[in-house]
């Protein structure tokens, strides 16, 4: 009979910067019982997914499992780590448990979406720990770019496993916990099995800054600025948020917080008790009353976003509110890679209307909220475990991660999504591997990436698209000649005339010319007239169209 596995199974965030979610099991193969951390988004891009609204891990190979499922820990509030459970919910249908600030995100999210939302547990901060099956788990206090980050210690029958979610070692982070080395000291003093561990900002060789190390430098810019300023940062970010606000308020300037989600963020963090002492805001309809260069807006829409407040004001007036020439606007981010055309775009629509655009490029303006390779090192010579798993990360950060564990003498190994980790041992090693992929959200449906819609949508951008429609009578003969209706395709061709005039000829012609064996098969008859159409295409105007063939007959 076999014994029991400790095992560790990515289904998202691993191999990849976002969708993060990752499963742990103790018992006999195939037979564990299971507890997922964390469930995630990505977010699409036009390039790959256009059109696509969410991007969520493939949740199979758990839902089919989800009576060995005991629950969903959620690290924080982060929409690559939160943004897919009420989504995908309904298919697991287990306790979500999470620290305050983060249950009042999950809880919101699952009402939005016509769930209950009393299946979101508050879980308190270790020493406080929840029993599930062979699992108990803790959330330790960890100091992160959104509040009450903790780090899971997850201990079962063969030892304790620290999984670190994102993470920072800012002493002084201005919202929220601390890190405290002593407290993680402590919890793996007695050993720990395996550190799976934050991997992002691996490939930055400097010691991480704090929080507070920006005041005073957010403080001059804005004091110095003439005009209005406005400043955007990622809403979940709240410390930040509070660092920008305190800077304007120190200016003498009056507040303005624009877009739903940095409202919808400091309201929770207020309801929860992890923000206090924050500036007076006013609405925006207030704002008019007040002379332009003792206004400060803080802005969503830092990575580019085209719907959000930054990119609003980009187009001109928002909420009654316009930055004009001589304005200062300040990006207190970092753009994230994927981002950079969103962003560059605001920062011309800026320029062409005379507004100073401040970026991070002088490291003066925002700090990480990961852990960057100093911070990683010295997260394991505090824990030292037996074994480091990387995670949340591309391939190139995982295995530069591994690297650094091996030549510390801590067994590592890389391990991306479907790869499943035996922890059990004194190495880690591969237990199986596991089909995964991703699910779209598109409009109100849930697609798989294998489906095809999203590739029949890049090919219809890539190369246009004809409807050919062709009628049949009782005796299966042409009625007419055949119709074609063009999407996306120039007009004229090297021929000079109407690219739809030529190919309706060349579609005619063959309908002219078929035996009565392919004019009877409709499928042999859309066979054809897609080549046809793709060849005259192809001969006038150098593509090859996607091609929708209607053949209706006269019954």
């Amino acid at each position: 009979m076999s014994s029991e596995r400790l095992i560790y199974l990515p289904l998202g965030g691993a191999g990849e910067i976002g969708m993060n979610a990752y499963v742990y099991g103790y018992g006999k193969p195939g037979k564990e019982r299971l507890i997922l951390v964390d469930l995630g988004v990505a977010f699409p891009d036009m390039d790959t997914t256009p059109g696509v609204d969410l991007i969520m891990p493939d949740i199979t190979w758990l839902a089919d499992r989800a009576d060995q499922l005991e629950g969903i820990f959620i690290t924080h509030a982060h929409e690559d780590h939160i943004g897919a459970v009420a989504h995908l919910y309904s298919r697991l249908n287990v306790p979500v448990y999470a620290r305050a600030f983060t249950a009042n995100i999950a809880r919101r999210k699952m009402d939005e979406h016509g769930l209950d939302p009393e299946v979101v547990n508050t879980i308190s901060a270790w020493p406080a720990v929840t029993k599930l099956g062979p699992f108990t788990v803790g959330a330790v206090p960890i100091s992160h770019s959104i509040p009450e980050s903790g780090g899971l210690v997850i201990d079962s029958p063969a030892g304790r496993v620290v999984h670190t979610g994102d993470f920072k070692l800012d002493e002084n982070p201005i919202v929220g916990e601390a890190f405290d080395p002593e407290l993680w000291a402590d919890i793996s003093k007695d050993g720990v099995q395996a550190l799976v561990c934050d991997s992002t900002n691996v490939f930055s060789l400097n010691p991480g800054r704090s929080e507070s190390d920006l005041g005073d430098n957010i403080t001059k810019l804005i004091s110095e600025a003439s005009g209005m300023v406005a400043a955007t940062t990622f809403a979940s970010n709240v410390a930040r948020v509070k660092t920008l606000a305190e800077a304007g308020e120190r200016a003498g300037r009056s507040i303005v917080l624009l877009g739903r989600a940095m409202n919808r963020m400091i309201e929770a963090s207020v309801e929860t008790g992890v923000l206090k002492n924050f500036p007076a805001v006013i609405r925006p309809e207030e704002a008019g009353d007040i002379p332009r260069e003792n206004l400060m807006l803080i802005t969503t829409g830092s990575q580019g976003e085209r719907r959000a407040a930054s990119a609003q004001l980009a187009r001109g007036k928002f909420r009654g509110l316009e930055l004009k020439e001589g304005d200062l606007f300040l990006f207190s981010s970092k753009t994230i890679p994927g981002n950079e055309k969103g962003v560059i775009w605001i920062i011309n629509q800026f320029s062409e209307r005379g507004v100073d655009v401040v970026d991070d490029s002088s490291g003066l303006y925002h700090v990480s909220g990961h852990a960057n390779r100093p911070d990683l090192q010295r997260m394991h010579e505090i824990v030292k475990p037996k074994m480091l798993i990387p995670m949340h990360g591309e391939h190139r950060h995982l295995r530069q991660h591994a690297r650094l564990g091996e030549e510390k003498g801590i067994a590592s190994t890389i391990a991306v999504n479907g790869m499943m980790v035996d922890l059990t041992g004194d190495r880690p090693t591969v237990a199986e591997y596991i089909d995964t992929g991703r699910t779209y959200l598109d409009g109100s449906v849930k697609v798989g990436a294998m489906d095809g819609i999203v590739r029949d949508r890049i090919r219809m951008a890539l190369n246009g698209h004809v409807v050919v429609t062709a009628i049949l009578d009782e005796q299966d003969e042409p009625l007419g000649e055949p119709w074609v209706d063009l999407k996306g395709l120039a007009e004229t061709g090297k021929s000079n005339a109407a690219l739809v005039e030529i190919m309706e000829e060349d579609l005619n012609q063959f309908l002219m010319r078929a035996g009565k064996k392919t004019l009877k098969d409709d499928d042999k008859l859309e066979q054809e007239l897609k080549r046809i159409a793709r060849q005259s295409a192809q001969s006038e105007i150098g593509k090859k169209p996607e091609v929708t063939v209607v053949v209706s007959r006269m019954r």
